[in-house]
């Protein structure tokens, strides 16, 4: 019996328990490299297998095979999720060339439903983060299809395998939060990048610092100072190595236009390398807008022409368009006299009492209280692991016992 013929007979019969399964796996593991080298054959081996029943199998001869692209996108969206799980790694494997492939061929857009299929196969969990989660992101934002990484990236992760891999989704993840405009979501996703735990200063945090600065000052005009629990090689480190930055969220302090202007003119060609120009133009923005909310809290009437002096614009109509798209956007609350060119200022309408507002503070309830009782389940959980317990023992002369509490609470009172 030829060999390709024995491997079809060995997919085909071993594809239907659980053991067959894990003995297929074996026998696939072993025979790499005779599929290697059969090459063109391959495809014809595809022809006689179905992607649901024999999907193992499936996987390690469509890694070798020709014609890949489209083949792969229809094997991941109807693969048997229980058997590409028996080989993950060699999943992803297939899945990445899957994501380069869409790349060189400058169609990332083509890639993005095959991998997020792959994402929910390869998940235990939606809490689970999956090697694939960040090739999903990049091809999002390739294709600028930002609002096809939501579901993704609103899930809360918890299970996280790879270092590398969270830092790439919380990366990518805070880009196509800044491509939605959803700053806050950005800030959050790249301070989790910044904080992550770390034995050294890697290249993914320093870029998630620059965009850090950036998306702060235009969302609230000032950078925030280091959480305590960021890692002490981080914050020693991080600063010297994004010192442009540094220089710019200082001038943005001073509120002037023209001082501000001054230092991106110096380090134009530093923030355009960086691929973080457009970001820096906005933050110039926002100093315009900054200057002028400034002005709500000390004036209720002012003429456009006052505006555009006080916050360096040059017309009344620049000053009457950036007030228009404040307006907009709910960053004030005022409205302009066309006839005398006066902007009155208004109180926020706001009156937190409308079905829309109660459902979303409710919302935001429940989803605090869902994650407290997540903390509290891993608390317990890495309070009663052996390898913690062992660290905390021979650690424990450094520290008076009080204060420790190796047993949780919630088992003190049983």
């Amino acid at each position: 019996m030829d060999s390709m013929d024995a491997m079809l007979a060995q997919v085909q019969g071993f594809s239907a328990t659980n053991d067959d399964l894990t003995h297929l796996h074996g026998l696939l593991t072993q025979n790499e490299e005779a599929l290697r080298e059969q090459g063109p054959r391959l495809s014809s081996l595809l022809t006689q297998l179905d992607p649901a029943k024999h999907s193992l199998g499936y996987l390690y001869v469509l890694e070798q095979a020709e014609g890949f692209m489209l083949t792969a996108s229809n094997f991941i969206n109807s693969c048997s999720t229980e058997q590409i799980r028996i080989a993950p790694e060699k999943f992803t494997v297939l899945c990445r060339r899957l994501k380069e492939q869409a790349m060189q061929l400058q169609v990332p857009i083509q890639a993005i439903i095959p991998l997020r299929t792959a994402v929910r196969k390869l998940q235990p969990s939606p809490e689970h983060l999956t090697p694939l989660h960040p090739d999903l992101l990049l091809v999002c934002l390739l294709a600028k299809c930002y609002k096809a990484a939501l579901s993704i990236l609103e899930e809360d992760i918890f299970e996280i395998d790879i270092p590398k891999d969270f830092l790439l989704y919380c990366y990518y993840g805070g880009m196509i939060f800044i491509g939605l405009k959803r700053f806050n979501k950005a800030l959050e996703f790249f301070q989790h990048a910044i904080t992550a735990p770390a034995a050294t200063l890697t290249a993914i945090t320093v870029e998630a610092y620059k965009k850090f600065v950036l998306v702060s000052l235009i969302q609230t005009g000032q950078v925030p100072a280091f959480p305590k629990y960021t890692p002490a090689v981080v914050q020693r480190n991080l600063k010297s190595c994004t010192q442009p930055y540094i220089d710019l969220a200082n001038n943005y302090s001073s509120g002037k236009i023209s001082v501000l202007e001054a230092c991106v003119n110096t380090n134009t060609e530093k923030f355009k390398n960086d691929s973080n120009l457009g970001l820096v133009k906005q933050v110039l923005s926002s100093l315009y807008k900054r200057n002028i909310q400034r002005l709500t809290q000390t004036y209720l009437t002012l003429s456009l022409q006052d505006i555009a002096s006080t916050v360096q614009l040059e017309t009344a109509k620049q000053a009457e368009l950036h007030v228009l798209q404040m307006i907009q956007d709910g960053e004030i609350f005022a409205t302009i006299n066309q006839k005398d060119g006066m902007v009155s200022f208004n109180e926020d309408p706001e009156q937190y009492k409308t079905c829309q507002m109660t459902e979303y503070i409710d919302t935001a309830i429940r989803r605090i209280m869902a994650l407290s009782k997540k903390l509290t389940t891993v608390d317990e959980q890495i309070s009663c692991d052996h390898s913690y317990l062992s660290k905390v023992g021979r650690e424990r002369s450094r520290f008076e016992i009080d204060d420790f509490d190796t047993v949780p609470q919630k088992f003190t009172n049983m």
